[in-house]
């Protein structure tokens, strides 16, 4: 194995490791899960529809919001879960009112 390869492989992984933290959930059986680590909602974009319960799991040492401007707000405490029922069709942002660079998505689909 030579320096390339290993360097090469790193670069693999992180791009792996970008596209599963970016990419979109979807809801399966009515719930989807968010873990809340490293400042961070993972997945940060959710696709659901009304009804869905959104679950975000807070595995940081410190509280969480998930924050709609004007909307709703779900206090996720450091090691535990939280819970959002959809209630509409809309597409919102959502942020942590506590650290506003934690960002997300939410996109209710019929």
């Amino acid at each position: 194995m030579t320096v390339g390869d290993v360097n090469r492989r790193q670069v693999l992984m992180a791009a792996a490791f970008t596209v599963i933290r970016t990419a979109s959930a979807r809801a399966h059986n009515g719930t989807v899960h968010v873990t809340v680590e490293d400042l961070a909602f993972v997945p940060a974009d959710l696709e659901v529809k009304v009804g869905d319960i959104i679950e975000w799991t807070n595995k940081d040492p410190f509280e969480h919001t998930a924050t709609v401007e004007g909307g709703w707000e779900v206090i996720i405490q450091p090691g535990k879960s939280a819970t959002h029922t959809v209630t509409r069709q809309d597409t919102v942002d959502y942020f942590c009112r506590y650290h506003p660079n934690m960002k997300g998505r939410i996109k209710v689909v019929s």
